[in-house]
């Protein structure tokens, strides 16, 4: 009797957050080996490096990796600088980019996750990015994931062999991007994800418990409440 076939791999952004959880849970779902990557990159709200190891573990990540890179020396963001987190904002109207973006954040974590996949012979990436129930942060659309697609098939070798295959190498799987939080979280129970372990506080006590009024405790108090 032949072996079942190998499952392809996937490196998926893990914050240990819920978005991330539940893209780690849907690819598995699809049929991938899960290779999560986090950061370490001088954030205020570290506990969300031991939730990620916990969610890996949990949902059957083939590894786990914490990349540490320190983007507190270009600041300019209230998750890495000494600037108050934003609390009480209305996140119903609010359409301006707020301080706690965190420049080039998701270019340069897709960077590393790129050159992981490159490593392992990977040709996924998985990302919870979401364009409707966000922050406003710029490198969440649509359109960034398409332009960094398109950057990974160029810039690297694998990609170059692959085209002159006629293929295409590199995937960015982003299957929250236009989910609702309340989406999400039903996408998130339906597949087994505990999402009591995440935690989405942009200002967490030390405790880890949350602020319940940064942008992130409202839209997921409000994803939650919309969700039943």
């Amino acid at each position: 009797m032949s072996a079942p076939a190998a499952r392809p791999a996937a490196v998926v952004l893990l914050s240990g957050g819920m978005d991330s959880a539940v893209v780690l849970a849907h690819l598995r779902h699809e049929g991938f080996d899960c290779h999560a990557l986090s950061f370490d990159y001088g954030q205020r709200h570290r506990v969300e490096l031991e939730r990620a190891a916990e969610v890996a573990k949990a949902l059957g990540a083939a590894s786990h990796r914490v990349a540490t890179i320190d983007l507190r020396i270009f600041g300019a963001s209230a998750l890495t600088a000494d600037i108050a987190v934003p609390k009480g904002r209305d996140v119903e109207h609010a359409h301006d980019i707020p301080v706690t973006y965190v420049p080039a954040r998701n270019t340069i974590f897709l960077a590393h996750a790129l050159a992981m996949a490159e490593s392992l012979g990977a040709r996924d990436l998985g990302i919870g990015v979401n364009a409707i129930d966000y922050s406003g942060y710029p490198d969440c659309r649509p359109g960034f994931v398409e332009a960094f697609e398109r950057l990974a098939n160029l810039a690297t070798r694998a990609g170059v062999e692959a085209a002159e295959r006629g293929e295409r190498w590199i995937r960015v799987h982003t299957p929250l991007l236009q989910l609702t939080k309340a989406g999400i979280i039903r996408r998130g129970r339906e597949l087994g994800v505990d999402l009591s372990r995440t935690v989405s506080c942009y200002d967490p006590a030390p405790t880890g418990d949350p602020c319940g009024s940064c942008d992130a405790c409202q839209l997921r108090e409000r994803g939650f409440r919309e969700a039943g």
